[in-house]
């Protein structure tokens, strides 16, 4: 039998979520260890949006100045549904809103770590809980062991701490979603708007980062037949080709010239409002954050701020407890019992703010992706007037100081 490596305070998946966790962790003078099942840092996606909320989140990590150097302010959003002409402005975002290079601000997150706080190549199979001191065990694939005090899974939508937590797994959207970055070298002359176009049943999107990179992304209400394409970039190019023709002629050469290494295509998944409402989010001193805790749509842009925001209550919450609290010695039960009350105010804390969250992005996909009868989008309509009269209102959110 493997000898049993004991971790303080392990983080589970060393993507945008896990990774601010353990530097807003660091931040607050608490050591932990970042547990990545892949070779190397990942960034699948290529954009991601940032609205004002996830500016003042970032700036308490420390990493927002540097990422603003790379990223254009959006001033405005444009939508435009092509089939019946109709066009929309609105606001984008109270405040500043950017559209960040994924790998540009994955790097920036691990580069303030400690040196060896992320080790690659540890992909964790289960968890259970120690019958004697309730202590979480981690069995990784390669049948080494892991006994820790904390974990904290942010090991995204198929995550195994969700699934020890027992939470409800996250639904599948009948769609799918294309993206890239297209390179103007000469410079790409847009105005720096977040455009979304709609004909038939594909959303094409786009937004400028630098005054020579744009990020776009096509959604589309079906999934390609042939498994080749997901792992394909030519064959994702082409399907994103077939899906906008009919589109104006700019964005379709857009599409044509985009940077094959930035592709990917994956499917969409969301946690429904009601299980984030009633999910039980700790089990123990076992928590999630980020997608694993309210993996949602796009359709709102803050699915990767959210999960900053996370990172920013739970250290805040756990650190007075861990000063207060020896994790390596004194009462165990004790121990169990402060974490376990931190983790349930880091919960508490976030649970409406990820409710409100999770319930505009699943309306405003429904008007955007989906083909319900009208009698139902009207529905959808009367409940957004309803519950958010003011659509931006989400990015005013202010997760505190860390």
């Amino acid at each position: 039998m493997d000898a049993v490596e004991d971790i303080e305070i392990v983080i589970v998946g060393g993507g945008l979520c896990g990774l601010a966790t353990a530097l807003a962790l660091h931040k607050k003078g608490i050591k932990s260890v970042v547990l990545e099942r892949s070779e190397s840092l990942r960034a699948t996606g290529a954009g991601i949006a940032v609205h004002a909320n996830g500016w003042r989140a970032y700036d308490q990590l420390g990493i927002g100045s540097d990422l603003r150097k790379t990223a254009l302010p959006l001033q405005v959003a444009r939508t435009a549904w092509l089939d019946s002409g109709k066009q929309r402005e609105t606001p984008i975002s109270e405040g500043e809103a950017r559209c960040v290079i994924r790998s540009e601000l994955i790097e920036a997150l691990a580069a303030h770590l400690p040196p060896g706080t992320v080790r690659f190549g540890c992909q964790i199979v289960s968890v259970k809980l120690d019958t004697l001191a309730s202590s979480p065990i981690l069995q990784m694939h390669d049948g080494k062991i892991i006994k820790a005090e904390i974990v904290i899974g942010c090991d995204g939508a198929n995550s195994v701490i969700a699934d020890f937590l027992e939470l409800k797994p996250p639904k599948l959207l009948s769609a799918c979603a294309l993206r890239g970055f297209t390179n103007y070298p000469n410079g790409h002359g847009l105005a720096p708007e977040f455009i979304r176009q709609k004909k038939g049943q594909a959303l094409l999107g786009r937004a400028p980062v630098t005054d020579t990179l744009v990020f776009w992304f096509v959604v589309l209400q079906a999934y390609p037949e042939d498994s080749n394409v997901w792992k394909d970039p030519e064959l994702i190019r082409q399907l994103a080709l077939e899906s906008v023709k009919g589109f104006p002629t700019e964005m379709i050469e857009m599409i044509d010239g985009s940077d094959l290494k930035s592709l990917s295509l994956t499917h969409m998944r969301y946690r429904a409002p009601w299980d984030i409402l009633f999910g039980k989010f700790r089990k123990g001193t076992v928590t999630v954050a980020g997608d694993a805790m309210h993996v949602m749509g796009p359709f709102l842009g803050q699915g990767g701020s959210a999960g900053v925001e996370d990172s920013i209550v739970l250290a805040r919450c756990l650190a007075p407890t861990l000063l207060e609290v020896n994790l390596e010695k004194g009462d165990r039960s004790r121990m169990v019992q402060k974490v376990g009350e931190a983790l349930d105010a880091y919960a508490k804390e976030r649970r409406m703010r990820l409710v409100r969250l999770s319930t505009q992005t699943y309306l405003m996909g429904t008007l955007l992706i989906d083909s319900s009868p009208m009698v139902v989008k009207l529905g959808v309509i009367i409940a957004m007037v309803a519950l958010f009269r003011d659509p931006i209102g989400h990015s005013r959110y202010d997760c505190g100081r860390l």
